[in-house]
């Protein structure tokens, strides 16, 4: 077992990764929103200029498991670990549920969540985010694995308004975050879990104490300073012409006096303090939640990824059940919210996923957002045996990584029908007429031809295509090179005369002596939505 490694992306499965890279009590705070198994294949979208079709779109992940040989396995395995808890329950929901995509899906995550619980300290939790597909199931397994007294909440948090049809059932607008910690000694900011008042919808019973209010109209009672213990001569003395046992010396009287904070209603009488509302603690928050809306179209921190959460959520998470400087683990980490709040708030990070391009997306994200921050990405090619090596394992996985050292948005996906030749887009500007599109064709096997390359002009050709980039594994031969040359130029407004047709090995693309050359008036905001920077906080973040 290796040290933990704090603020790394790993690429892989994080049943291996877990296993492999994370001691024992090493981690103060897990959050995990793995697939639902609603069936469902997500897009990943990406931006698309105005007048370009919505092509580039692929499948980020399937949503769903499937019983099989990977699932029986990981089931046995679970039968042969030490915790017979959780070897019972899986063996009974297999019973009732016997072999099918549901129990597949929750062997998997009880595998998992096995190993979640040996990593996570005693003083941690765990918040596993999930919708009512899968919850009911998912606490069974959770009580078995975290054992049913260190439940301590099931948050409802709804992420969207009701649709105003309802046919046969209420419409389903909320998701669930079933809340587990290690112990009684677990992390917990209680202030983390206050909202603020607003004065335009307040309680009854808050109404009727705030009821005055500045030029500036922020509401305050007056409240006494009289202490009520009447035995302190040191805290008995005359202030504005009135002598009483107060609440403060009065060196900080005369201090909250100047401030303008204490007051003497009228002449004579006792003086009293000034309580803004807007100090105060706030309304308690329940489990609950209707405060944080949902990432929409129009949301500044939006990104295009599927099932992408709020960070305000991920911050009230962290903010609760965390210090600055813990570490937090997110083993589904998507499109990486959930290590940019923790960034952000001064924790150190480790993020999971099993595939390159939601790697790739958060590295991206974490760079534009952090622009001083240095992490480690493991598990993604560093070099040419890497590079192979993955173009074995995966094909699409391949060609997806590909695309990202290009800076190319993957075009469409393993299910879209015939392959178009087509592996990944960019977009970019040189005038100000409408955005250009380079088209990406990548080939990770051994051998490469000329064919290839007159394809590749051809799909250039056919789709209007200002340039084309052949990102080869294979070394090019020397009719590729002459077929590239013979496709002319792409001629810029601007910049100059660019190869129509350009080749780019991975080797020379990781070694950094390779790269696209293309001009870009819009460096880059043409193709892809950009995180706007941050500044960490390193202290209990506000949370409101």
């Amino acid at each position: 077992m290796t040290p933990t490694t704090t603020n790394t992306l790993f690429f892989g499965d994080n049943l291996d990764i877990l296993r492999e890279h994370l001691a024992d009590e090493s981690l103060d705070l897990i959050y995990l929103d793995p697939p639902f198994n609603s069936k469902r294949d997500y897009n990943l979208l990406f931006k698309t200029p105005k007048g370009h079709a919505s092509e580039a779109q692929i499948t980020a992940f399937e949503d769903s498991w499937h019983w099989g040989d990977q699932a029986e396995h990981e089931f046995d395995e679970i039968l042969h670990q030490s915790n017979t808890d959780a070897a019972e329950m899986i063996q009974s929901l297999r019973r009732f549920l016997h072999e099918n995509d549901m129990m597949a899906y929750l062997v998997m995550m009880g595998n998992r969540l096995l190993e979640l619980h040996r990593v996570l300290k005693p003083t941690g939790s765990l918040y596993l985010h999930c919708d009512p597909t899968a919850s009911h199931y998912l606490k069974m397994v959770l009580d078995a694995i975290f054992e049913p007294l260190n439940f301590r909440n099931e948050i409802i948090w709804q992420r969207t308004l009701a649709k105003a049809l309802i046919s046969r059932q209420l419409p389903n607008n909320h998701d669930i975050l079933l809340c587990y910690q290690k112990s009684d000694d677990a992390t917990w900011h209680a202030n983390a879990m206050f909202q603020p008042y607003d004065a335009s919808d307040l309680d009854e019973k808050t109404a009727g104490k705030y009821t005055l209010h500045d030029p500036d109209g922020r509401l305050y009672q007056l409240t006494s300073l009289i202490n009520p213990n009447a035995n302190r001569p040191n805290l008995t003395y005359e202030f504005l012409g009135v002598t009483r046992v107060w609440r403060w010396t009065k060196e900080r009287m005369q201090a909250a006096y100047d401030a303008g904070l204490v007051v003497q209603p009228k002449p004579g009488s006792v003086p009293r303090y000034k309580r803004y509302l807007d100090e105060q603690r706030g309304k308690p928050l329940g489990d609950v939640w209707t405060d944080i809306p949902p990432i929409n179209s129009q949301a500044a921190e939006r990104l295009g990824y599927p099932t992408q959460k709020p960070l305000a959520l991920l911050e009230r998470i962290i903010n609760a059940s965390s210090n600055p400087g813990d570490v937090v683990l997110d083993p589904f980490c998507g499109c990486g919210t959930a290590v940019h709040a923790a960034q952000k708030l001064g924790r150190n990070w480790i993020g999971i996923d099993i595939t390159p391009l939601a790697i790739s997306l958060v590295e991206k994200r974490m760079k534009e957002a952090f622009p001083d921050l240095q992490f480690e990405v493991e598990g993604i090619p560093k070099d040419l045996d890497g590079a192979q090596n993955l173009a074995l394992r995966d094909k699409y996985h391949f060609q997806w990584w590909a695309c990202a050292l290009v800076g190319a948005q993957p075009y469409q996906g393993k299910k879209k029908g015939a392959d178009t030749g087509i592996d990944g887009v960019i977009y970019f500007s040189d005038d100000t007429g409408p955005a250009k599109k380079i088209i990406v064709s990548v080939k990770g096997g051994e051998t490469v031809t000329r064919t290839m390359m007159a394809d590749l002009k051809n799909s250039v050709d056919r789709e209007q295509a200002a340039i084309g980039l052949f990102v080869t594994l294979a070394p090019p031969t020397r009719p590729m090179k002459v077929e590239a040359v013979s496709a002319g130029h792409y001629q810029s407004p601007h910049s100059g005369a660019f190869d129509k047709i350009q080749i780019l090995t991975i080797e020379g693309l990781l070694n950094g002596t390779e790269a696209p050359r293309y001009p870009d008036l819009s460096r880059g905001s043409t193709g892809s939505k950009k995180a706007k920077v941050e500044e960490v906080d390193g202290q209990q973040g506000e949370l409101f």
